[in-house]
C-alpha cells in the first residue's frame, strides 16, 4: 500500500527530527514543504511541486534509506515509524503553509553531532541561518539557482 503524501511527511517528521520537539519537528517539516514550493533549483526540476517527489529524491533523507551508507539495514527509516497524533498535526501544519520563523526560507538542515554548524552548505548553495536542537538550517544563495 502506497503512503498518502501526509503519511510519508509525518514519518519524516518523526524519524528526521522526532526528539527535536515541537519546534524542531516544524522546522524539518517546514524544510520538506519549502523544497515543495520552491520556484527555482533542483527541487523546482526534480520535485515538481509534490512532497512524495521530493522525500523520496534520491540521497536527500537518511531516513528514507533503507540501508545505511555501509550496507548495513538502517532500523531507523520511515517504513519503521509509526507517527503520532503529534505528527500528523505538524505535518497539517507544514502542508498549510505554517514555518518557524527563524527557519524561514531554508531548503536543507542536518545534524552535525556537534555544538557548531558549518558557515556554508555544500558548494555554497546555502548560507547557514539558525540552529535549533541539534540541526543546523541554511537558507539558498544565488548558487543554487544554478543547480
Amino acid at each position: 500500500m502506497a503512503f498518502s503524501d501526509r503519511e510519508l511527511l509525518a514519518r519524516l517528521i518523526q524519524c528526521e527530527a522526532g526528539g527535536e520537539g515541537f519546534n524542531g519537528m516544524l522546522a524539518v517539516a517546514g524544510v520538506v514543504m519549502n523544497r515543495v514550493n520552491t520556484p527555482y533549483g533542483e527541487y523546482a526540476r526534480e520535485g515538481r511541486g509534490s512532497i512524495r517527489n521530493i522525500i523520496y529524491q534520491p540521497g536527500q533523507f537518511e531516513c528514507v534509506r533503507e540501508t545505511k551508507r555501509d550496507g548495513s539495514y538502517n532500523p531507523q527509516n520511515i517504513y519503521n515509524m509509526n507517527p503520532t497524533d503529534e505528527h500528523y498535526e505538524i505535518a497539517d501544519m507544514a502542508i498549510a503553509g505554517n514555518r518557524v520563523n527563524e527557519v524561514g526560507d531554508a531548503l536543507w538542515f542536518y545534524n552535525p553531532f556537534s555544538n557548531s554548524c558549518r558557515g556554508a552548505f555544500p558548494s555554497r548553495v546555502g548560507e547557514f541561518i539558525t540552529k535549533l536542537g541539534g540541526h543546523c538550517f541554511y537558507r539558498p544563495t544565488e548558487y543554487y539557482m544554478e543547480t
